[in-house]
Order: C-alpha cells, then sequence, then structure tokens
C-alpha cells in the first residue's frame, strides 16, 4: 500500500488545505444554529428588530462563508482526486510495461484493464469524498456532541444509547459487505473478458455463426455479475433505513424528553429548537460516516487488487547486467539449454538443446505444431529465460546485456502479427522513430510491402483502423516485416511470418535478405519446406529437441521427417496444379 500512497504524496499540500476548508465549512455551519437561538431567546421576547437584523446579518455571512469554503473543498478534492487516480493509472501501466510474459499470465488482460480503470476509478472517489466526508462529518459530529451537551446534558444521555447502536451496524455491515466487493470487481474482471474476447475474435464468431452462443455466455457472466452485485450493495442498503430508525427514533426521544422539560422551565424554547438542529447534524454526520466507510470497504478491495499488480515482481530484469554491453554481432549458442514456461510443470518444452549460430548465417527452423520452435528463438531476446544451460548472443550470455540493449539487437516478427491504431508510417516507425520516408520505402520495398502501398491513395498515411484492419494478412504480415527490417538488427527472427504470402512473394522476400542483409543472422520458422529449403542450414525440431540439422541436400538424405514433409508437400503442390 506505500506505493498506492507515493501516488498521493504530490498533493498531501493541496489535501491539508481541503481538510481546511471542509474543517472551516462545517465550524460555519455548526455556528449559525447559536446566533439563531439567540434571536429566538433574546431577540424577539424584547421585540428588539436591530438585535434581529444584526445578528441575523450575521447568519448570512457565516452562511456565505461557509458556502465559499465548501465550494474551495470541493475543487481541491477533484483536483486531488483527478491527479492521484492518473498517477495511480500511471504507476500500474508502468510496472506492466517491466512484466515478463510469465507475470502478464497471472492476471487476464480483462482483469488488468478492469485494475487500471473500475479499481482506480472507486479508489479516486474514495479519496476525493473522505477529504469532505471524513473531515466534515467527525468535526460536525464532535463540535455538534459537545454543543449540545452544553445545551443539556440529561437529553443528551440519549447517545449512550443511539451511537452504540450505529457503530454496531457499520461494524457488521462492513464485515460481510468486504468479501463480496472483492467477488464483485472479480465478476467485473470475467465480464470484460467475454467482451473482450468477442470483439477481438469477432470475425471468427461470425465466421462460425456463433452469435447466440457469445451472446448465452454474455449473459450468463452478466447475470453473474448482477447477482453479485446485488448481494454486495443489497447488503450496504440496510445501512440506511438501519440509521434512519436510529435517527427518528432518537428525535422522538428528545422530543418527549425536551417537551417535558420545557414544560418544567428547565430547558429554554429557543435551545430545544437549537438543539435539534444539532442532533440532526449529529444524525446527518453519523449517517454521511458511515456511507464513508461503505465506500472505504469497496476502496480497500479495489486497492488490495491495485496493490497486487504494484506488488507483483518482474519474473526478469537486467539484474546484474553489464550497462555498457552492446551486441558485437549476430552469434548464437545455445549450450544444453532445457526450458519450460512453469517451473512446477514436469513437462519440459526443450530439452538440451545444443546449437550454434554463426553471425550473419540464415538458418531455417522446421517442426510439427508444439515441437518448441517459437519457444526457442523465445530465448534469445529473452522473452522468456530458461531453466537450465545457457544461451549466449555475440558470445555472450543474454543475461550480460540489459534487455533495451539486447532487444534492440534481435528483431522478431511474431507468428501473431500485431498492428496498431494509427497510420502505416506510424506503425512502422516502431522499427526506427526518426526512419525517413526513404527508410520506410526501402524497408517495405525489401519486404515487398510497396507493391500494395503504391495502390493505396494515402501511402504511408494511410490509416490502418484499429488493429490493423485495412489490410489483409498477407499485408499485415509485409508490414511487419518491413517494420522488423528497418531498425537494422543483428538478429532477425521471422516466426512463420510468411506464411498469409503467396510463393511468389515469399521467394522475393528472401532474396532481399540474401542480397541487402548479408550481415545479419536470420532465423526463420516455417511449415512450408520451399521457405526455407536455401538457408545455410535446416534445423529439424520433434518434441523440444533436435532431432536432424543440414542442408536441403543433406536432410533429404539423412532425415526421415524433413524427407516426408518435403515430399508430402510437394505431392500437395502437384495435386492442387
Amino acid at each position: 500500500m506505500k506505493k498506492i500512497g507515493a501516488c498521493v504524496r504530490p498533493y498531501v499540500p493541496l489535501i491539508v488545505l481541503g481538510v481546511a476548508c471542509s474543517a472551516a465549512e462545517a465550524i460555519f455551519e455548526l455556528l449559525i444554529p447559536m446566533v439563531m437561538s439567540d434571536i429566538v431567546d433574546i431577540g424577539i421576547p424584547a421585540a428588539d428588530t436591530d438585535y434581529i437584523l444584526r445578528e441575523g446579518l450575521k447568519m448570512v455571512g457565516m452562511a456565505i462563508l461557509s458556502l465559499c469554503f465548501g465550494m474551495a473543498g470541493a475543487a481541491v478534492s477533484s483536483i486531488v482526486g483527478m491527479g492521484f487516480g492518473a498517477n495511480l493509472r500511471r504507476a500500474e501501466y508502468e510496472q506492466i510495461q517491466t512484466y515478463a510474459f510469465s507475470n502478464i499470465e497471472k492476471f487476464s488482460t480483462a482483469s488488468l484493464v478492469t485494475r487500471l480503470t473500475s479499481d482506480v476509478n472507486a479508489l479516486q472517489i474514495t479519496l476525493m469524498m473522505s477529504m469532505r466526508i471524513a473531515v466534515r462529518s467527525p468535526v460536525m459530529l464532535v463540535a455538534a456532541i459537545v454543543l449540545s451537551v452544553r445545551i443539556s446534558t440529561r437529553l443528551s444521555s440519549v447517545f449512550l444509547v443511539s451511537l452504540p447502536l450505529l457503530a454496531a451496524v457499520v461494524a457488521t455491515i462492513m464485515v460481510k459487505a468486504s468479501p463480496m466487493f472483492r467477488a464483485l470487481q472479480e465478476q467485473t474482471d470475467a465480464l470484460n473478458l467475454v467482451v473482450q474476447e468477442n470483439l477481438t475474435g469477432i470475425r471468427v464468431v461470425k465466421s462460425f455463426v456463433r452469435e447466440d452462443g457469445e451472446t448465452e455466455k454474455f449473459q450468463q457472466r452478466n447475470q453473474a455479475l448482477r447477482n453479485t452485485s446485488l448481494k454486495a450493495f443489497g447488503t450496504v442498503v440496510v445501512n440506511m433505513p438501519a440509521m434512519m430508525l436510529i435517527m427518528y427514533s432518537t428525535l422522538i426521544a428528545v422530543m418527549w424528553l425536551g417537551g417535558h422539560m420545557v414544560y418544567n422551565d428547565t430547558l429554554g424554547k429557543g435551545d430545544l429548537m437549537v438543539y435539534f438542529t444539532y442532533i440532526t447534524q449529529i444524525m446527518i454526520s453519523l449517517m454521511m460516516f458511515s456511507m464513508m466507510f461503505m465506500m472505504a470497504t469497496r476502496a480497500i478491495a479495489c486497492g488490495r487488487r491495485v496493490a497486487e499488480v504494484l506488488n507483483e515482481a518482474p519474473a526478469m530484469d537486467d539484474g546484474a547486467a553489464d550497462t555498457a554491453a552492446r551486441v558485437p554481432d549476430g552469434s548464437i549458442d545455445f549450450d544444453g539449454v532445457s526450458f519450460r514456461y512453469h517451473a512446477d510443470n514436469p513437462e519440459w518444452v526443450l530439452r538440451n538443446i545444443n546449437l550454434h549460430i554463426k553471425s550473419g548465417e540464415t538458418v531455417g527452423i522446421l517442426g510439427g505444431t508444439g515441437s518448441g520452435k517459437t519457444s526457442l528463438v523465445s530465448l534469445i531476446p529473452r522473452l522468456y529465460e530458461c531453466q537450465e544451460g545457457t544461451v549466449r548472443v555475440g558470445g555472450r550470455p543474454v543475461q550480460d546485456y540489459t534487455m533495451e540493449h539486447l532487444r534492440s539487437a534481435v528483431s522478431m516478427v511474431l507468428q501473431k502479427n500485431t498492428l496498431f491504431s494509427g497510420t502505416i508510417r506510424d506503425n512502422l516507425r516502431w522499427g526506427k522513430p526518426d526512419a525517413t520516408d526513404e527508410e520506410l520505402w526501402e524497408a517495405c520495398k525489401t519486404a515487398c510491402a510497396d507493391e500494395f502501398l503504391k495502390t493505396m491513395p494515402d501511402g504511408l498515411d494511410t490509416d490502418l483502423g484499429q488493429g490493423g484492419v485495412n489490410v489483409s494478412g498477407g499485408q499485415k504480415q509485409r508490414l511487419c516485416i518491413a517494420r522488423a527490417l528497418l531498425s537494422k538488427p543483428q538478429i532477425l527472427i521471422l516466426d512463420d511470418s510468411t506464411s498469409a504470402v503467396d510463393m511468389a512473394t515469399d521467394a522475393k522476400i528472401r532474396a532481399a535478405f540474401r542480397s541487402g542483409f548479408a550481415g545479419t543472422t536470420k532465423l526463420i520458422i516455417a511449415q512450408r519446406v520451399a521457405s526455407v529449403m536455401d538457408a545455410d542450414r535446416i534445423v529439424v525440431m520433434d518434441d523440444g529437441k533436435i532431432v536432424d540439422m543440414g542442408t536441403h541436400a543433406e536432410l533429404m538424405e539423412q532425415s526421415p521427417i524433413y524427407r516426408e514433409v518435403y515430399q508430402s508437400q510437394q505431392e500437395g503442390a502437384i495435386a492442387n496444379a
């Protein structure tokens, strides 16, 4: 929770100012009934018009001052609340950026979105209300009780019954509501997950005519959220009628006792009227205070969820990396490397990998689904950390480099191509923020993306829409390759990134790599043998192990797996022709 408190620290002076304004507002409100009492008990019996006007003007002045302090307090609390919310969202977002893949897998994307939005909103609203209610209510409560006791100690004995009852009601509701609000936020996560998956995969949903199934899934989650909300807020709602019952019972008791005291001339009429004002303020303050506790109950549940994000330690960091170290060349070495995604998983994804790649070499990686191809190349830029063995880049273990320097030397085009909202130019410049138009077009030409870009009326300034919906799968792949090439990496990893382009375009891209990126080490994961058959070496993987390695000709002679894949693809090509 210290990290959450750090987001409030810059606003401490404003919080002090807001608290002072709220306290002053409450004090002036409390003084007004005292002046009114003097008017009733002194001015009216004496028919002293001047006294009444003078005291009346004093009441107006106090009301204006109370209003001004109230407005100032509200403005300051809004500034503090919004600033705190912005700081907290930034702190969460920056923490998420430090996560390794294994950290992100602990939280669903929908849950992280909820924690950045809904949970933070609950915390900032609670802070804003606290500056007003948590200051104003105690000040008014204590002051009103003191002033009430000064008027009549006997009447104030009523509080000995009502106040403990109120405290018991609030405490009971808080204890019961706290776990419910935690469950409420988790149900919100579940609903957001369904919505996110549906919108992200809307093409799949429609192509399989699964709208009804998705609607039913949404309704189930929505109903679960509704039921949890009813349960949580239904518990909290009990607070209001319980408070009103105690409040009006207290007023009736004061009327009964106070009426007898006025009748017996042991209490003045003005004092009884002022006493009613104070006791009303006491009850209202208690109601506001209890409402604040209810908000705090939800805020605590939300705060714990936010703290989980802030306190999640990144699974990988720079540690003892040499900050001055740069990757000297594109050589890659795997020495006895074994890897699994979770430490408690008994199955190894990669087992005893020994592979040595020279700088500038082109290596194809072939294997069936689940053979460990993507896992293997993911260890090079430290997207994951191997549990056994050593991965070296440029002759040094990858842990010797900072992740920034290592990943700037390695460009990876992933299986799932991702483009962001904005123009093509904006997306390409992820590879090099200061790239000129000439450099952009050169990279596009190498990736064969210039062919379709020239047909677009806005060229590089074409808006891609969210996730690149305005381009086809093959065009998206070529843009992602061009983006990777812009950084002029020492190591280029293509993870099945030409699967959506035709054979002729695939051949052009490979030819461009050979002529324009001779000094770059290229690792090409492919399902098609044709995409890797001209590589310097081809690695064949099966069940997390390297089973064969060599040139196309060598593997055709010695590798049954490679030969079978090649022949099946050739037969398929002939059949399709």
